[in-house]
């Protein structure tokens, strides 16, 4: 059996460990300086008083042994009672059952009957427990057992408590003014890490750096990044239009000429497929460029997703059965860019029923997850091929070609794409139900 470590009873908030790092050596520097002002002035003074008691006592007992009978020792204490500020009294049959009887909480109590015992001859029986403003105290003389009450003032210092007291309050005001002061600071931070979130799963949300100088300047830096970023995008975005505006018009007119053209059909059929493959090839092209990482991110329903897609397979002609999975169903809504998930999950399914002849679309919506999982009974990837399959135009088979209606090799990069851009992932692996391919397509909650 592993014992954890102590690393797992640590907070994991960085506001967590901050107040950590305050508050544990300000307790401890407490705890010490309290038990060493204890010990050094509690009980030393309580040792001090105790003393003096005892000297009274020893006079009381010193009396009573030198007088002749018991009637002579009664009126020597009764004589010393009175400045002494003690009530004595001798009792001839009375006996001594030695101990201490001292509640749990007295913290001088244990000194000061160490202090007795010390300066005090014979076994003696201290009662601190009956009366908590006095002290009990039998001791054994020659004439019976002096039974002696001293006020408890006289002999410790009174409210030793109060120095525990005001450090339990100082802790608790100065742990709130921490508190308060650590929440304000790591506010920017949380803050920026938020956004940070928020934009690698492709949504931008307002963010204004404030805090100390370094956040700030963290919170400027990743503002500066985001412009250039999202600058970067739309550039290619634009680029990326009139590239493919300036491609498509050659190729209509192509297909037009083709129309007009007067020549055998079979040569016009190829070149009409050549035409409709460049026209593919292009999309793929586009797409993967592109990335729609301008698309806006919305609240979607990806049970309602997922059976857009199996419907537009289906009457394209492949066979595709669905399942689905909700663990929340209060809220079935996802954060997503739903045009560039279905996508994602349309290639999938493509790749799929390219290399099978039955699909499985599969929809998990799990508390922190959501995953679409699409499996076939194809040939599937071997291991040590799935990381190159994933890769942009990458095309494991060789022996087919473009002519047969194979893609370029953008399918499973497209998806991957889509999931990086949402803070997922894509993982490739064998199928246990079908046999061949098994791509699990995750997006964070």
């Amino acid at each position: 059996m592993q014992l954890p470590s102590a690393r797992s009873f640590l907070p994991h908030s960085l506001f967590g460990r901050a107040l950590l790092i305050l508050l544990v050596p300000m307790v401890l520097l407490q705890l010490v300086v309290g038990l060493v002002f204890f010990q050094r002035h509690y009980l030393r003074v309580t040792e001090q008083m105790t003393r003096g008691v005892a000297m009274e006592l020893r006079a009381a007992i010193q009396a009573i042994e030198a007088a002749p009978d018991v009637d002579t020792a009664r009126r020597n204490l009764a004589i010393l009672a009175r400045p002494l500020r003690l009530a004595l009294r001798l009792e001839p049959d009375a006996p001594v059952s030695p101990g201490v009887q001292r509640p749990f909480d007295d913290l001088t109590g244990r000194a000061l009957a160490r202090t007795l015992a010390e300066e005090l001859p014979g076994p003696l029986a201290i009662d601190l427990a009956s009366n908590p403003r006095a002290v009990r105290i039998g001791a054994p003389t020659g004439k019976g057992t002096l039974l002696a009450v001293a006020p408890r003032n006289r002999m410790s210092v009174s409210n030793p408590h109060q120095l525990l007291v005001l450090m339990v309050v100082a802790s608790l005001v100065l742990g709130a003014v921490a508190v308060l002061f650590l929440r304000n600071q790591v506010r920017p931070i949380r803050q920026l890490a938020e956004a940070s979130e928020a934009f690698g799963k492709g949504r931008s949300v307002p963010f204004r750096p404030t805090g100390a100088e370094e956040v700030r300047r963290a919170g400027n830096a990743f503002l500066s990044m985001r412009s250039r970023i999202e600058r970067q995008i739309e550039q290619r975005t634009q680029m990326l239009s009139g590239v493919s505006h300036d491609l498509r018009t050659p190729l209509t007119r192509m297909k037009l000429t083709l129309e007009l053209l007067d020549a055998d059909e079979d040569e016009v059929e190829g070149l009409r497929g050549d035409i409709a493959q460049m026209e593919r090839m292009l999309g793929e092209f586009l797409a993967f460029a592109r990335g729609d990482q301008l698309e806006e991110s919305a609240p979607t329903d990806p049970f309602v997703l997922a059976g857009h897609v199996v419907e537009d397979a289906e009457r394209g002609g492949a066979e595709v059965s669905l399942v689905t999975v909700n663990e929340t169903p209060l809220d079935p809504h996802v954060q997503m860019r739903p045009v560039a998930v279905r996508r994602a999950i349309e290639n999938l399914i493509g790749n799929a029923a390219r290399h099978g002849t039955r699909v499985s679309l599969s929809v998990r919506l799990l508390p922190k997850t959501l995953d679409f999982v699409v499996e076939d009974d194809g040939p599937g990837i071997a291991p040590e091929d799935r990381a190159r399959a994933l890769a942009p135009f990458s095309r494991l088979d060789a022996s087919r070609n473009q002519d047969a209606g194979a893609g370029v090799g953008l399918g499973l990069a497209i998806a991957l794409d889509v999931a990086r851009g949402h803070g997922g992932s894509l993982e490739l692996g064998r199928s246990t139900e079908m046999g061949g391919l098994r791509a699990v397509l995750r997006l964070p909650r």
